[in-house]
């Protein structure tokens, strides 16, 4: 009796995997038999995607790529980090001070936009006053540290553009022309 169960229950299986189009009978002569070709052959069809693409380079979106967010990370090096998030475009620094006698400071960073320009950041710089260890005062500075860090970024970012294409200029000759 579970001889026959399990054969109905094969046979079931195999007549809903035909009628729904997964299983369909090919002829060996329409497909080559180099591996290679045949995973070729299947993507150009749409017929699968490959894991691993060794083969082909593409425009990258990463951080490394980006010249405005290598420029700040550059440019605040020295401050400790609390909080990096190229997806959502923000860095926030930790609290730092120069020395132990003077105020902290903790910056802010936000990308609007991956281009190099002046509204692309915004910049926020907090100064942290403290009397003594447990009386603290935070405030939000608008001070000349936002201008004068938005263009020592804005600075740092376009000269990382322009050695970018200088360096692709020799692969791609239209590249530098376009761009300048």
């Amino acid at each position: 009796m579970k001889k026959i169960l399990v054969n109905l229950l094969l046979l079931t299986i195999f007549l809903h995997l035909t009628s729904c189009g997964l299983y369909r009978p090919t002829d060996a002569k329409e497909f080559p038999p180099q591996p290679e070709l045949r995973v070729q052959k299947n993507l150009e069809e749409g017929r699968g995607f490959k894991v691993f693409n060794k083969n082909k380079s593409g425009s990258f979106e990463f951080a490394n790529s980006n010249p405005l967010w290598r420029a700040s990370l550059d440019t605040i090096n020295f401050m400790p980090l609390l909080s990096v998030d190229y997806g959502g475009g923000l860095i926030i620094t930790d609290w730092y001070n120069a020395q132990e006698d003077e105020d902290s400071i903790k910056l802010s960073i936000q990308f609007l936009s991956n281009e190099i320009r002046s509204d692309a950041l915004q910049i926020k710089v907090f100064k942290k006053i403290c009397s003594n260890l447990d009386k603290c005062k935070i405030t939000e500075s608008n001070s000349k540290i936002n201008s004068e860090l938005k263009l020592a970024i804005l600075k740092k970012a376009a000269l990382y553009e322009k050695n970018y294409f200088k360096k692709n200029s020799r692969k791609n000759p239209g590249l530098l022309k376009d761009n300048n």
